[in-house]
């Protein structure tokens, strides 16, 4: 059960940084701090190479710590998804964060819901693997059938309590999204 636990408590924190790097109206740094750079021929998170600072609610300052990493930065962030302009002075990077327009803010809500329902498909799958286990378990007469019927329960209360934290997520993200 522990070990199932731990198993859904990672779905929920890859959850919270998927839906960290979704754009809101406001400058956070977990906007940028996952973008690959091409830092001297490897593949490196943006945060392993700059500081990452929000100065203000529309800017986002990033430093690097070696300024020849101050192209790779600017052409990773303008070939992201995110759809901002890097403004480049001497030996760092400010992101002006645009106020979202209504149909962006619906398209960031369907990834946001896309996101939400990978993360309920792991649970799912997760809790079938647990089921299959006590019922093994107890086909092999590891534990009784009582105590197959407790785990079970026991395993069913976890997934509504993850489901929860994930809907709860899901809201206040939207939330987060919508609000103008």
């Amino acid at each position: 059960m522990l070990e199932f636990k731990v198993k859904l408590e990672k779905i929920i924190e890859h959850l919270k940084t998927e839906i960290a790097s979704l754009r809101t109206g406001r400058a956070s740094p977990a906007l940028v701090e996952d973008l690959e750079v091409d830092y001297y021929g490897a593949k490196t998170p943006l945060k392993a190479v700059a500081a990452i600072s929000s100065p203000d609610a529309r800017q986002i300052l990033i430093q690097p710590w070696d300024k020849n990493a101050v192209q790779p930065i600017e052409r990773a962030i303008q070939s992201s998804s995110l759809g901002l302009n890097p403004i480049t002075d001497k030996d760092s990077i400010r992101l002006s964060i645009p106020s979202l327009t209504e149909e962006r803010r619906r398209e960031l809500t369907k990834i946001l819901g896309k996101h939400l329902e990978e993360a309920r498909i792991a649970v799912r799958r997760d809790r079938e693997e647990m089921l299959r286990e006590i019922d093994k378990q107890e086909k092999d007469k590891k534990i009784s059938e009582d105590e197959k019927f407790r785990q079970k329960h026991e395993a069913q209360k976890i997934i509504d309590e993850i489901n929860k934290k994930i809907e709860d997520m899901g809201k206040a993200k939207e939330k987060e999204i919508m609000t103008v």
